[in-house]
């Protein structure tokens, strides 16, 4: 097993038995040094910070607005004639990100058919601009593929897909979200995209495959992907994004076995 592997409690999905703030401090209680979050706009970032510093924690990420949900939107960065937008969900997500010490951005990418005329050209040019806007900041952007079982129509469905598109981009402050979960549903070969894609990765997160439950179940061999991580010196955190099977608490002794490994 990797030796001390640094986790961080996705509160967006980890501690749903709890009102969102006060997930922070479910999550320091649990013994997590660390918090990550999809979408914190409901709250004032006066209170996720006050919770933060009572506990002694960080946030490590966040993502970008999904915009109107009813209408089926996930992001804006590969949607034509949406740049405006694109700015505006990207400038809140700065303002949180300064606010909370946050230095790291998952831009959604946007519900738009791949091959649709100017997406692709959308995507690099606001990317440009989001990666100009987020070095002045400190800040790394993040483009994670969503599987198309979970997400039918997003952008970006495959590592392989982001890949090509940050190589055209060329900005170093612009990675992959590795999400082991997604990656595992529309590509598998873990450790070989792992290998393939380490220059570029830029955050990991973990769930079991196919339940997005705790990594202790189902076809991931965890030990191994993280073995892996371990080895190539991943010194930076990895997100556990997935739906307890029950309790969070009680669902967190995985967990505690790679820490006492």
């Amino acid at each position: 097993m990797p030796s001390d592997p640094r986790f961080s409690a996705n509160i967006s999905m980890l501690f749903p038995e709890y009102p969102f703030l006060d997930r922070i401090d479910a999550a320091a209680r649990a013994g997590f040094a660390a918090v990550e979050c999809q979408f914190p706009y409901d709250f004032r970032v006066r209170d996720i910070r006050e919770r933060l510093d009572a506990n002694g924690i960080v946030m490590t990420g966040l993502n970008t607005t999904r915009g109107d949900v009813a209408a089926g939107e996930r992001g804006m960065a590969a949607v034509p004639g949406r740049g405006a937008t694109f700015r505006e969900h990207l400038a809140q997500a700065l303002d949180y990100a300064a606010a909370l010490d946050v230095r790291k951005i998952h831009c959604m990418s946007g519900t738009v058919d791949r091959n649709a005329p100017g997406a692709a050209e959308t995507f690099l040019t606001n990317l440009a601009y989001a990666s100009d806007e987020c070095r002045t900041a400190g800040v790394t952007l993040l483009i994670e593929p969503l599987n198309t079982r979970d997400n039918p129509g997003y952008f970006v469905s495959t590592s392989d897909d982001v890949i090509g598109l940050l190589q055209t981009l060329d900005r170093d402050n612009v990675t992959l979200l590795f999400d082991v979960y997604h990656v595992q549903i529309m590509e598998g070969d873990l450790l070989t995209r792992l290998e393939r894609h380490w220059p570029r990765i830029g955050h990991f997160q973990v769930a079991s495959v196919p339940g997005r439950h705790e990594p202790d179940e189902g076809e991931v061999a965890y030990p191994a992907v993280l073995q892996a991580i371990a080895e190539r010196g991943w010194k930076s955190w990895i997100g556990c994004e997935y739906n307890p099977r029950g309790g969070t608490e009680e669902g967190l002794g995985w967990m505690r076995a790679y820490r006492s490994a």
